[in-house]
């Protein structure tokens, strides 16, 4: 565990004087707090989020495929690692002037991804509108982020959003990622006519009418002569031409005994391997505020954890749609350094900023655990044994500077 002796080694990089009287922010590498791998693009910054960006910025601009932020809700509570109680105006300025500068680091299709909670989403949303335009948001997302019901209040709150925006919506939405099959997806593909091309699913063989041609309106005549029209409103998905090619083809079924309603096979092995992601993501698909602190616990023992972390698999669903191993992901409130811990685990490079002294006792605790093969949160699912490295920096700021600061993240 680190003692109030690394604290300080953060804190008392040398200063450049003559960068400091001209206001200008540098990275110091701290070797004694990096860990892992020598050579990293993996970072890990002690610092202001904005004045740290500003010290990247030319590397950065346009490189990063995933933003994820998980800033100060503003709730008016007082938690164990920052105070999170500021005026309205002053909290939505200071978040809205973080990401404002966050998008210029985006690539074309990258993607922001921001926790909220239902207080401060709608006045968020609208502020974001401006910063994006009203054309690159993509969806508002619920998480339920917790199982149990609290009795005290009007109502129990169980759960949170994550708005999600894109540097170009188009872009985005061709190189969106889709989710992992589950079980119950694959088990739907059987083979119950012994077909050689391997399991099928059927689907069905009509569509809605609303923008159907003629050619789709017919009489399809089953196997056993049995007779089936398209039910009122809608009409058949191909055109009676093709629709006889598809079943000398094989791929039109009419049932077991060759008599019910016209389905169309689609088969397993032409079946791209993956799921659209839907909106609602429940707790026993990625976790919740207390699975991830009781993951904190077993890890950092001795510390006192975060009120309201967020799951690794929240994060770990996130990076699946948002990005592709290799890909650089970036969290400017760090917070206990959830985004890093699964960014390394799945293979994405990262870049971490914390303004708090949590930053070396929780973050950098917490990647040296999962650098040597740490168990918990998603490691077991993807099989996770350990490796990769960090490098540690910390932002040197000049006395003129040291006021603007934006709050330490959740």
């Amino acid at each position: 565990m680190f003692t109030e002796k690394d604290r300080r080694r953060s804190r008392e990089a040398p200063n450049d004087d003559s960068h400091s009287k001209q206001g200008i922010s540098r990275l110091v590498p701290m070797p004694s707090l990096s860990a892992g791998t020598r050579k990293t693009e993996n970072k890990i910054i002690h610092g202001d989020n904005e004045r740290a960006l500003d010290a990247m910025a030319r590397d950065l601009e346009g490189a990063v495929k995933c933003i994820y932020i998980d800033p100060p809700y503003n709730n008016n509570e007082s938690y164990e690692h920052y105070k999170d109680n500021d005026p309205h105006n002053v909290w939505i300025s200071s978040v809205v002037s973080c990401v404002r500068q966050l998008r210029r680091f985006l690539s074309d299709a990258g993607s922001i991804w921001i926790s909220i909670d239902e207080k401060q989403l709608h006045y968020l949303k609208v502020a974001l509108d401006d910063v994006f335009d009203r054309e690159n948001f993509i969806t508002t997302i619920v998480w339920q982020q917790r199982t149990t019901r609290e009795n005290r209040k009007v109502f129990s709150n169980n759960h949170e959003y994550v708005l999600l925006y894109a540097r170009d919506y188009s872009k985005f939405k061709a190189s969106r990622g889709l989710l992992p099959w589950t079980n119950e997806i694959a088990d739907r593909f059987k083979n119950p006519d012994n077909d050689p091309r391997g399991p099928w699913q059927s689907v069905s063989a009509n569509a809605q009418a609303g923008h159907a041609t003629a050619s789709q309106f017919y009489e399809l005549v089953a196997p056993d002569g049995t007779r089936h029209r398209p039910p009122n409103g809608r009409c058949w998905v191909y055109d009676e031409r093709r629709m006889r090619a598809e079943i000398s083809k094989g791929n039109i079924w009419f049932g077991r005994e060759g008599n019910g309603v016209p389905r169309i096979k689609r088969f397993l092995s032409e079946t791209k391997r993956g799921i659209t992601p839907h909106t609602l993501w429940l707790a026993d698909e990625v976790g919740t505020n207390d699975s991830a602190k009781k993951h904190l616990l077993n890890l950092l023992p001795e510390e006192t954890v975060f009120d309201t972390p967020k799951p690794e698999g929240l994060i770990r669903r996130i990076l699946e749609i948002a990005t592709l191993p290799g890909e650089l992901v970036l969290d400017a409130y760090l917070g206990s350094g959830t985004t890093a811990a699964v960014a390394q685990k799945m293979g994405r490079r990262y870049i971490g900023i914390e303004i708090g002294d949590h930053i070396i006792t929780h973050c950098v605790e917490r990647l040296r655990k999962v650098i040597a093969g740490e168990l918990g949160g998603i490691s077991r699912e993807i099989g996770w044994t350990g490796g990769g490295g960090y490098e540690f920096l910390r932002l040197d700021v000049s006395d003129a500077d040291r006021g603007r600061r934006i709050k330490g993240a959740r």
